[in-house]
């Protein structure tokens, strides 16, 4: 019998798929890939992740246990800014930590002494379609931009993290930042171990030529005999996801709109975020419908698309790409049922492995 809608549904073979490509560049370029946690925590799933990562990156006091408990590996520790009652449970979890300025390594570091310690350096240039997400746009908060200010850290830390690229498909852009940050920061990169990249490079997308990205990364590593890190969130898990929906009612008010038992705001919140729709395959034929949530926000709408076939009640619709940044923002917006979470097996069995119900809406709550 099919599972009950809404859920996630995880595809083990479309994540292996992803994995091969993590393997490959890996393999060819000497970096090492740590899992973003910010991107993508749903544990189930670290079972088939990790043996092809070096470990996994956080944002947080809970995404550092998490990923010391769960995943295994190197567990790096990053926050925008560290509170003095986390910072000692972090350093406890950690294998390296990595402090955003100045101020924190100043405050923190001493405590940190006995791990390697990283600085958060933005270069003031950077890949991203969103002003939302640009880590380098003016007056940012991420990250040490004066140079200045980098050269007083260089006697207490032995790398550094840049991460200045949001869902960069485009090598030819990745190559000409990176030389860029050579052109500012080469004097530094020379005095350390390691140095992380940060994610937002999608290279496990179909036509990505890994390859070349592994050559730039290792004759870079080379020059500065240093050890680089990447930290894929979203490109572990693109396309190996979707939001299985089903829909409760139609109604016309011009245009025929399927309302489906999700919503936009409480399960791909990032479609209002970024102001962009929902994708469903094949996305064709001659019966066009909006699809729309259940919530009472007005613009609870996935998008628009075209169906074989007219929908009806009870149709299911599933919604692609429902992983990366999708997941770890689901809530519980105007109460809305949480989607439970599924994994398709290699096999082709679909399994459960976590349902919510009205004690789990209560106990977000008090």
């Amino acid at each position: 019998m099919p599972l009950a809608t809404p859920h996630y549904l995880i595809d083990e073979t479309a994540l292996a798929r992803n994995l091969a490509r993590i393997d490959r560049l890996r393999a060819a370029s000497g970096a090492k890939c740590l899992m973003a946690l910010k991107a993508f925590a749903t544990w189930s799933t670290f079972a088939q992740i990790a043996p092809h990562m070096d470990g996994s990156t956080s944002s947080s006091l809970n995404e550092v246990r998490l990923g010391r408990e769960k995943f295994g590996g190197e567990t790096h520790a990053y926050s925008v800014a560290w509170a003095d009652d986390e910072i000692d449970e972090a350093i406890a979890h950690a294998d390296k930590i990595i402090f955003n300025s100045l101020n924190q390594l100043d405050r923190f570091g001493a405590k940190a002494a006995h791990l390697p310690i990283g600085i958060r350096v933005n270069p003031g240039v950077s890949h991203s379609h969103f002003d939302l997400a640009d880590p380098a746009r003016p007056h940012s908060r991420l990250g040490e931009w004066d140079l200045a200010r980098v050269e007083r850290a260089m006697d207490r830390v032995s790398g550094f993290m840049i991460h200045c690229n949001c869902e960069n498909d485009s090598f030819d852009s990745f190559a000409a930042l990176l030389d860029k940050f050579e052109e500012r920061l080469g004097r530094f990169f020379e005095r350390i171990e390691w140095i992380s990249f940060g994610g937002g490079i999608h290279f496990t997308g179909e036509g990505y030529p890994i390859d070349r990205l592994a050559a730039r990364l290792r004759a870079f590593a080379e020059r500065y005999r240093l050890q680089v890190y990447l930290e894929p969130g979203d490109a572990v898990v693109t396309q190996t996801t979707t939001l299985e929906v089903s829909v409760l009612d139609i109604v016309e008010n011009g245009k025929a709109v399927a309302i489906v038992d999700s919503a936009v705001e409480a399960h791909m919140l990032d479609l209002l975020v970024y102001r962009e729709t929902a994708s469903v395959a094949p996305n064709a034929g001659p019966h066009h419908y909006v699809i729309a949530g259940k919530s009472c926000l007005a613009g609870d709408v996935f998008g628009a698309f075209d169906f074989p076939a007219p929908l009806k009640v009870g149709d299911r619709i599933s919604l692609l790409n429902a992983g990366g940044y999708t997941m770890v923002k689901k809530n519980w917006f105007n109460g809305v049922n949480m989607p439970a979470i599924a994994i398709r097996r290699k096999n082709g069995d679909v399994e459960l492995v976590k349902s919510f119900d009205y004690a789990d809406y209560v106990a977000s709550l008090s």
